[in-house]
């Protein structure tokens, strides 16, 4: 038996415990003159979370991959052909309780800024220069996260019963204070930690 449960896992796909929602999303460099900046979608009225700022991606379809999955969505988005994506890598990913999302980085190329023709999922683009987030760092905002039991929860199976101590949970939530956009969430969390890999690695983003 045990040669048996040695095989079994040998040939498992390790995933973390608990029901997910799989989601792919690309963080997409672009040149702007001669600087390069993040470009950044605004979603439309007709999607959920209208209004929001958010990379190019969504859900992953059971045929694909993470990356084949970024690549799609900002085809799809932005109305863009295969040789307009360049991918560089992927970057850290975001688990939650509910849904992991992966984060692929890659550059927009052959293609301008002002003729990129977005679809009817993207209110509007912009962009921020790489060097910006130097110098300016998300504030993060802290939230408890609290577990609310139903009445007819067994707390007499645990030790303690109703005066168990479980532990309260705090969710950081970071929000750039950019001048004509939100930007916060996941969205910023992404940028937060592609800036600072960059500096972990002494990757020089702004002109001396």
């Amino acid at each position: 038996m045990l040669e048996e449960i040695k095989t079994v896992l040998a040939n498992h796909l390790v995933q973390p415990v608990g029901e997910h929602r799989y989601f792919s999303v690309l963080l997409p460099l672009i040149k702007v003159g001669d600087e390069l900046h993040i470009l950044y979608e605004v979603r439309g009225h007709n999607i959920s979370q209208p209004g929001e700022t958010s990379f190019p991606g969504g859900s992953v379809e059971s045929d694909e991959s993470f990356e084949e999955t970024a690549i799609r969505e900002t085809m799809e988005e932005l109305n863009l052909s295969r040789d307009n994506i360049r991918i560089l890598g992927e970057m850290d990913y975001i688990v939650n309780e509910y849904a992991i999302i992966h984060c692929f980085v890659g550059e927009i190329v052959n293609i301008k800024l002002e003729d990129i023709h977005f679809n009817e999922e993207v209110q509007e683009l912009f962009t921020m220069p790489l060097a910006y987030f130097v110098e300016n760092k998300p504030t993060y905002y802290s939230s408890t996260v609290q577990l609310d039991h139903p009445e007819d929860f067994p707390f007499e199976l645990i030790p303690n019963g109703k005066d168990y101590k479980f532990r309260i949970g705090v969710h950081s939530v970071p929000f750039y204070h950019l001048e004509n956009h939100r930007l916060w969430g996941f969205t910023a969390n992404l940028t937060d930690r592609f800036i600072s890999i960059l500096d972990e690695e002494k990757v020089p983003l702004k002109d001396k």
